[in-house]
Parts: structure tokens; sequence; C-alpha cells
């Protein structure tokens, strides 16, 4: 049956090989179950419900993967687009998490009509693959601040930010906390930042789900010895998982279906709800074509077969992720580890879905992983993201500064969907005033882009 199904030896691949590749996958993406919950709950959400809604979404997202396309690829609530959701959106535009999840509901739908046709594919053409490249990197650049804000290494300060010092915290937040709260979990943030480098550097299978474990461990260490003095009222928690109530599952009700559709019609949900689908586009399909390309699965075009099959599994999985309670889900670049441990097959995908499933019993142990221990691996994935500097081509000026603007206003902007306005809008405008715009071929999409958000800019 599974021979049949997912034509194991065609594909040079057995069984064994499918499910260990499979458990490697959830392995090296598991983080996402501890830091989900904690980034989301900074925009008011439950923390145990976004922890369900997480395993859901990513056993939904992954099974529908190995079901449409048969590839080895593995789906969760991607990270940057659930930082835009959080500290963008509702953070920083004051939105209800309601109202961005009705946004991610949406925007899943298009998908699914997009994915259904080639829509997607000459959308994803239009944009400028330089362009593409910025926003990965200036995404990476915004997740390393926030890993470094929620670790309280990077604080504010009369020179607007500032390296973390106890005294510092207390004068900017107004309160009196000291080394055996706030303080250790600063060091063992930055302790945390360096075992994950060395695990990455040393090419440890599960390297950031490690470097969180491990941080956590030091942790707890701390508390037990008395380094450590949890402090509730300052937001600092005991360490130690809380199984007074069995392995029971965190209900999902709190934000289960709560998605508000009042307003869908405005122009600042329009500009929402194209950056969720801009970046979730660009995300999976460089994903899909960047993992299987280090699998040999592209064909002699250079296109992947069945791509159809995978753009639909990813719309399927936002769009039930937004029904759940979370933020897009997309294709994550850790399924490359499952590839590299010879993964082929959907039946790797139906493993990474299953642990998924079954991690929903241990809901204690990753509600109780702390902000601190998980910083490092927004650090981390924050450096991946950084890598896609190198496929900018800075030569070419005329599209190198309209990078360079891109990169920069995510993380100094405090928002992923106003680097990609940036980056259009200077991508347009440069290339018409120098007139470089019939060279370049820039597309009528690109030119309706950077007139839609001038118009923001103008109106909002």
């Amino acid at each position: 049956m599974l021979e049949k199904f997912f034509k194991l030896k065609e594909n040079g691949t057995n069984v064994k090989t499918e499910i260990i590749a499979g458990i490697t996958s959830f392995m090296t993406m598991a983080y996402i179950l501890a830091v989900n919950p904690s980034i989301m709950s900074a925009a008011g959400m439950d923390h145990g419900a976004v922890f369900t809604a997480t395993a859901l979404a990513a056993f939904i997202g992954t099974l529908a993967m190995a079901l449409f396309a048969n590839y080895p690829f593995a789906l969760a609530p991607g990270m940057g687009l659930n930082a835009y959701f959080a500290y963008t959106v509702v953070l920083g535009m004051g939105y209800s998490w309601q109202y961005a999840l009705a946004a991610v509901f949406a925007e899943g739908i298009i998908f699914i009509v997009l994915s259904l046709t080639n829509v997607r594919e000459a959308i994803f053409n239009a944009i400028p693959q330089n362009l593409k490249s910025a926003v990965s990197v200036g995404i990476g650049l915004f997740i390393a601040f926030i890993g470094l804000q929620n670790a309280h290494i990077v604080i504010g300060g009369s020179t607007l930010l500032q390296l973390f010092s106890v005294d510092g915290y207390n004068e900017v937040n107004g309160v009196s906390a000291t080394f055996h709260d706030v303080g250790i979990t600063v060091l063992l943030a930055i302790i945390g930042i360096i075992i994950t480098g060395a695990l990455v550097i040393k090419n440890v299978k599960g390297n950031i789900l490690w470097g969180i474990l491990i941080t956590w461990a030091l942790g707890l260490i701390c508390q037990g010895v008395g380094l450590y003095v949890p402090n509730p009222d300052l937001g600092f928690y005991t360490l130690i998982p809380d199984f007074s109530n069995g392995l029971s599952i965190p209900s999902i009700a709190p934000i289960f279906c709560k998605m508000d559709f009042s307003g869908i019609l405005s122009l600042n949900f329009v500009v929402i709800l194209f950056a969720f689908l801009f970046v979730d586009m660009f995300d999976t399909i460089g994903t899909l074509i960047g993992v299987s390309t280090k699998a040999g699965m592209l064909d002699k075009d250079g296109k992947l077969p069945r791509i159809k099959g995978a753009l639909l599994a990813d719309a399927v999985g936002t769009t039930a992720g937004a029904v759940l309670g979370v933020s897009t889900t997309t294709t994550f670049v850790e399924s490359a580890s499952g590839v590299s441990e010879g993964g082929r097959t959907g039946l790797t995908s139906i493993t990474t879905a299953v642990l998924f499933a079954l991690s929903l019993l241990l809901s204690p142990i990753f509600l109780a992983i702390p902000s601190f221990a998980t910083a490092p691996a927004l650090v981390i994935v924050g450096f991946y993201m950084l890598t896609n500097v190198a496929n900018i081509n800075f030569n070419d000026v005329i599209e190198a500064i309209p990078c360079y603007i891109c990169i920069l206003a995510m993380p100094f902007f405090y928002s992923i969907s106003e680097g990609i306005s940036m980056g259009v809008i200077s991508y347009v405008v440069l290339n018409v005033v120098t007139g470089n715009a019939k060279k370049k071929k820039i597309s009528l999409l690109m030119y309706i882009l950077a007139v839609l958000f001038i118009l923001k800019y103008i109106f909002l």
C-alpha cells in the first residue's frame, strides 16, 4: 500500500529512510511549538490555545503536502509571518488579533484560488528576484531583533536602544528587577545563542530545538540552585513544567474561529492582506525550489513537477490555520534536513505530521519553555534568512539600492509590510526617474503595487 501510494522505489527510497527523514524534519522544526505561542501571546492570544493550534495547523498542512503532492516537505505557522502578525498588525497598527486572523484567512482563500490556476506562479515571476531575496533578509534582521528584545539583551534607553543592564532595565520599565530574575535570564539567552550557533556549526540534527532545550535546562539548573528566582509580578515564571492536570491538551476554544471580518473593504486591510500574501508567496516558493533543488527533484527545465499540489497544500494549511487561530502556515526550509536524510516522498511528511499530532500530549513541557530559551532560536533563524543577502546582485546599483532600503526598513520601522512597501516603491521610482524602467522590463503589477503603497502613505 505504501509503495503504491508514495512510489517509494520510483523515488529511490524505502520506508525506514522515509520515517527517519520525517523524524529529522520534526526535530529541526519542533522549536515552532515553543516559539509561536511566545510570539503570538504578545498579541493578547491565549498561550496554551496557540500551542494547540500550532500543532494542529502543522499536522494539517504537512499531511496535505503528502496527500496533494507526495513531497517530503513539512509545514507549520511560519517564522516572520507570526512576527508580522503580532508585532506589526496587532501591536504596531493597533488592530485586534481577530482582525489579523481574518486577513490570514482571506489570504488562504485567495491562495487556494491562485494555486488551482497558474496565477500564483505568474505573480511570483513579476517581482524582481533581487527584491525577493531582500524581503527574506529584512525579515531575518527583524526576527533576530525581536529575539534580542524578548531576551532583554537589547532594551530601550537614552540612545533609543542599548545593551542590557539591570539598572537600565529598571529605569526603562519602572520596576525593581534584580540579577536573580531578569539578569540571569539575559545571561542564559546569550549562552543559548552561543550554544545554538555551535550546534549549527557542528551540523547537529535538530540544532535549533536542541539549543532551546539546552538553554531551558540550564535555566532549570539555575532555578534549582537559587540563581534564578521566579518573579511572576515582573513576568518571570517558574521553568518547571506543570503536570498537575496530567497530559491534557490545552483548549483551543479561546482562539478557534474568532476571525473578525469588519472593515475588510478598507485599504489598510488590503495592505495587511497583501503583506501576508507577498511574504508567504515568496517564502513558500523559494523554500520549495531551494529544498527540491537540494533533493534533485527539479526537471530538466528547472521546474518542480506537481508544484500546483504543493502550493495548494500550503494554501489549505494557511486557511485551516486561520480557522484554528494561528498566523500563516507555510513550507519550512527546515524540511531540507529531512531531505538530507534521504526523504523523497510524502511518507516523510506523514511521519512529521504524526509527530506534530503526538506533541499535543506534551503541552506542559512546551508551554514551560521561557522566552529567554526561545530567543536564541529567533536569532539563529534570522541568520539563516540573512544568508539570502548573497543572492542580491550588489553590482547592479539600480537593483541593490531598493533592496538595501527594503532590508533597512523592516527592523528600523519595526514592520515587515513597511519594508515591502519601501522596497517596491523605491524599485519602481528609481528605475523610472533614471530611465531604466524599460530596460528592467518592470511588470504592470509592480507599477500597480507601487501606486497602491504610495496612496496608503498619502491617505492613511
